[in-house]
Parts: C-alpha cells; structure tokens; sequence
C-alpha cells in the first residue's frame, strides 16, 4: 500500500468530527490494506508497537527541526519561528518539503512497509552516533514522499499525530471490515485481556474467530482492569446485588498494579497498561520469594506505607515513583511500598477469570503469607447496614479513600476493562456536597485577567463518553490551585494546545485555547445539575440541555495513571445526577 494513500485518507479523518465517518475511511483503507493490515493500524495510533511494548522514538522537537534545517538550507532559527508560530512541528514539516532545495539519494519508494519500518529502526536506534542516524532515517522519509507524507510521519515521531481516533473506533472499523457488528462483544473481550490491535487486527482479518474467541488472561500481556460502578450508599448498593449479601473491600489510595509472572520473569502494569516493573524493583524482589508458582497474573493497588507503623501513606507519595529511571534503591527506602492484593485472574496455566469471586479470593489467599510488601485487600461479607458503615468508617481511619462492593454469586466473573454493576465503589468526599469525585479531560483554558495575568484563568473539563467516543464538557474550573501551579499551566498544557477544536470533543463553548484531550485531573463540587452550555449527556435529561458540576474544584491529584478514556464517563455522570436528585426529594 502506497504511504500517499493513507496520507489523503489521514487528510480525511482529520476534516471530520462524526465516529461513523471516521468508521467509514478506516474500513475503507483497512480492506485495502491486506498484508501491511497490522502495520497500517499502529501507524493510525501513531505508533509502532502496542503501548506495552515502551517503545519511544527518541526524537523530540529539537532534532526534528534540526533535521528540517539539514534539508533545507534554512537556519534552525528560522525553523524555530515557524514552529513557535504554528505550534505544529508536522505542518512545519509539510511546507519545508513543498519547497525543499534537495532530494534524498536513496530513491525508495515510500509504502506503508517502508514507512514502518524505518520508523521502527528510528526507534531502536540508540546509543553512540544515534543522533545522527535518527536524523538521517528521519530525513530520507520526508524527502521520498509528499508534503502531507512529511506532515504526519512528522506528526507521528512528534507524539502528536491526533486524528481524533480511539482504540474503541479502530476496533469498530477493524470488525466492520472483517467481521459481523453483531458479534462485537467477543472481540471487545478478547482486546480487553490483549490490548494489543495489531495482533487482533490480524486475526480478524485471517477469519481465526475461534482464535479471538479463546483469548483470555496471558501472562506478561496486561490486561485491561475491570472498574467499578458507584453509589452513594449502602442501601442502594446492596439492592444491586443479586445476592443477600456483598464482599466489601477497603478501597486503597494508590496505583493500580497487575502483576504477571512466568518463571523468573516478572512484569508489572498500570491501570494504562504501561510498564512500570522497573519502578518497583523491591516489589518484582520479594515477588519471586513470596509466590511460588510458575505462572500468575494478580490485580492489586500498590500503596506507599511506613513499615514499622503500618500508617497508609497519600496516593501522591508513590506517585514519585512513575518514570523514576534512578535513585529507586533510594525510594526504596524513602517511599516503601506495600501491595493490597483483591484479585487472581491465573494460575499455573489455567484461566481464572470465569470463576466466581469467592473462590478467586480463596485461591488467592491460599497462595501466599503476607508480608511488608504483599497483604490481602481487607474484606467482610455482609448484608447488614450497620456492619458495613463500620466497615466504612475503618476504611477511612486507615487512609483509604471508601470501599469497594463485589457481586458474591455465580455471575461474579471478572470482566476486564468492563465497569459495571458486579463491582460498586462508596466514597465520600468531606471537604464537598458531592458525594465523589469526577476524574475529568482537560479540553481547553482561558486567559486569566488579573493577577492571573500571564497564565489560564480557568480549565474546561470533560467527561468520556464511551457510546459515542466522544468528550463532552461539564465544567469551567477555575479554583483549588496553589500559585505554583496556576503558573505552571501554559507549559503543562505547551505540547497539547491547539488552535482548533479537538475533532473527538462535542462542545458549544468558545475556549481561548483548545487542548487535545490527554491529562486528567481529579475534580469535587457541589452538585451535579442542568445547563444550557455544557454537552455531557445533552437532551439525555432535559431537551437542549446537559449535565454540569457546580462549583467545581482542583483537590490537587493529577490522574497520571488514567488515560482519557478512563475519565469519568457520561453514564457516570448521569446516574449521580439521577441518585443526587432522588436523595433530594
């Protein structure tokens, strides 16, 4: 497949804003794409690997426009000023090429093989005089193709190829081509225990449907974590479940960690299913001594905690930890960690996922003796009101943020990257009429006046709309930040700011900057109620109107650990509004 083909269908995606246009191209140029299929769709994420896999390319802003210096005879100044203008390196790249003074001496025809793979030698490239062959890599491709061509392999080595496509709408197109729509289910599941498109790609467009039908739990392959539904309180809670009773598990406040081995090989993952095993050296340590088995894939929240006291430590301490490259045998000592285990999803071989949630804990309590760096989740099983306040209440004594109650009957599967009605959290947030927090998407900023002169004045917060993958707005924040990091905003949100509206955003307001959908923030208010302004499930409770957060406010937790599509959705949303009102009658 010739690169300038998915170049014009890159052209076309990114003048659209509607899913099922979106849909309609991908379909479009994944049944045109035959062998080069699994390239092709990391390509359109702008990658060259699934996320798990860590690869980077190594090649930021500065070498890039030393690059475009190199093959175009402008000075790097010059460059710089065109990059300061636009704020889009990929741009850059386009209209240096459409003009460009020289032409590559290796005349390679640019197809989406060759795209591939030389951008997957740029990225391996390292060590001494890699610079150089990252350049040179970097420039023969710009140089072998179009201008568009040179804008978006630009885009992708950048990080920001944003065509507004998701995993979701990529696996939607994926099934469309290949599969029947009415089955979706099937392949959704099997992305959630191998999020990894490329594979599944493959398989869906070699018909091995009994294949994608199989795939479950893998060691070293993260899997997407089952999330849970909330209530605001305990009666609502029990009447969801099947049962008389409920599990209820102290919530912790830390990373969520899965935890794989196979053999002497450990690996741990983020909730985002980065790899962050070399972020806990003492915990892939004491791993291999405390768990004998040869196989297992374990879901927990790794906390950070004094040893000697026991004392729960805020989710921020080990937030220390991610993207540490030294001094973790320092933070070893300095931010000890203890992992809260609540799940087994394999062991030894066999998939444990199918089985109830009793017998999941049983298995896994029998597989170990805690100790400073593994412990169980703390749990009761009940159906009495009063019990489960008071196991509430504990929870919050030792440092957690609330509990988690588990369906106790045989439906009690776990359902990767499911949120659902098996798994119910209760929080409460004292410092707010709100009963919980929202994990929202930045989406935009406005220019402060004032003292706040020189910085944003106020962020626009989304919600994830999983149905529609879409963002939706639900609120203007503009209070909770210290000064420092008021401040700090304009260069946070530097690499994300554009000049137009993201095309996976749905909203009637008029930021001064848009920003691309990537960092979440954890966000409290008062109340959730009806606005004429705000898209979050618009006209889904009154025509003309959606759902906004009043009084919102920053309670200083960046969600690194969250993707966008882990924010809060707009289902979310709508049943605190439904709940929050029905308290109030």
């Amino acid at each position: 497949m010739q690169f300038n083909f998915v170049s014009q269908k890159f052209n076309e995606l990114d003048k659209t804003t509607k899913r099922l246009e979106m849909t309609a191209i991908l379909k479009e140029l994944f049944l045109e794409a035959d062998e080069d299929l699994k390239m092709l769709v990391y390509l359109i994420l702008g990658k060259v690997a699934p996320d798990f896999e860590g690869i980077e390319f190594g090649m930021g802003n500065k070498l890039i426009i030393n690059a475009l210096s190199s093959v175009s005879g402008k000075s790097e100044k010059e460059i710089s000023g065109m990059f300061a203008r636009t704020g889009d390196v990929g741009s850059v790249a386009r209209d240096i090429t459409a003009v460009k003074k020289q032409k590559s001496l290796a005349s390679e025809e640019l197809t989406v093989k060759y795209v591939f793979n030389s951008l997957r030698k740029l990225a391996d490239t390292s060590g001494a005089g890699s610079v150089k062959e990252k350049e040179s890599i970097y420039s023969d491709l710009i140089l072998n193709g179009t201008p568009d061509d040179a804008m978006y392999i630009t885009r992708v080595i950048a990080g920001k190829l944003r065509l507004g496509v998701s995993d979701a709408t990529v696996l939607d197109a994926l099934v469309e081509a290949f599969y029947e729509k009415t089955d979706k289910s099937s392949v959704e599941t099997a992305y959630n225990f191998h999020p990894d498109l490329g594979y599944i790609a493959e398989l869906l467009r070699d018909r091995k449907i009994d294949q994608i039908k199989k795939i479950g739990p893998e060691p070293l392959i993260p899997f997407k974590v089952m999330l849970a539904e909330r209530l605001p309180d305990i009666d609502q809670i029990l009447g969801k479940m099947s049962g008389e009773k409920a599990a209820f598990e102290f919530k912790y406040d830390g990373l969520r960690a899965g935890i794989h081995k196979l053999g002497d090989r450990v690996r741990i993952f983020s909730r985002g299913n980065e790899d962050t095993t070399s972020q806990f050296p003492d915990i892939v340590e004491n791993l291999k001594k405390t768990f004998r088995a040869e196989s297992v894939i374990l879901d927990g929240e790794a906390v950070p905690y004094n040893p000697e006291t026991g004392e729960l430590y805020p989710f921020q301490m080990v937030s220390q930890r991610r993207g540490r490259k030294y001094d973790l045998d320092e933070m070893k000592e300095t931010v000890p960690v203890v992992v809260f285990l609540f799940d087994i999803l394999y062991l030894n071989g066999e998939s444990l996922v199918s089985k109830p949630y009793l017998e999941r804990r049983r298995t896994l309590e029998s597989l170990f003796e805690e100790n400073d760096s593994f412990k169980m989740a703390r749990s009761v099983v009940s159906d009495d009101p009063g019990e489960i306040e008071k196991f509430f209440e504990d929870s919050i004594e030792h440092g957690c943020e609330g509990v988690v109650a588990k369906n106790v009957g045989p439906e009690s599967v776990y359902r990767a990257g499911s949120r659902g009605w098996l798994w119910i959290k209760f929080k409460r947030d004292y410092q707010a009429e709100l009963w919980d927090a929202l994990d929202l998407v930045v989406v935009g900023a406005f220019h402060g006046h004032g003292r706040r002169k020189g910085t944003y004045g106020a962020l626009l917060m989304a919600s994830y709309n999983k149905e529609k993958d879409v963002f939706e707005t639900v609120c203007k924040l503009g209070t909770g930040f210290t000064d420092e990091v008021l401040f700090s905003l304009p260069d946070k949100f530097s690499g994300l700011a554009q000049d137009r509206k993201p095309p996976n955003l749905e909203c009637e307001l008029e930021p001064d900057v848009w920003i691309y959908p990537e960092k979440v923030m954890e966000i409290v208010g008062a109340e959730i109620t009806l606005s004429p302004v705000h898209t979050c499930a618009f006209s889904m409770v009154k025509e003309g109107s959606g759902l906004a957060l009043r009084f919102p406010r920053f309670n200083g937790r960046w969600r690194d650990d969250k993707s966008p599509t882990d924010a809060t959705t707009t289902n979310e949303v709508l049943e605190m509004y439904k709940n929050q009102s029905s308290k109030n009658k």
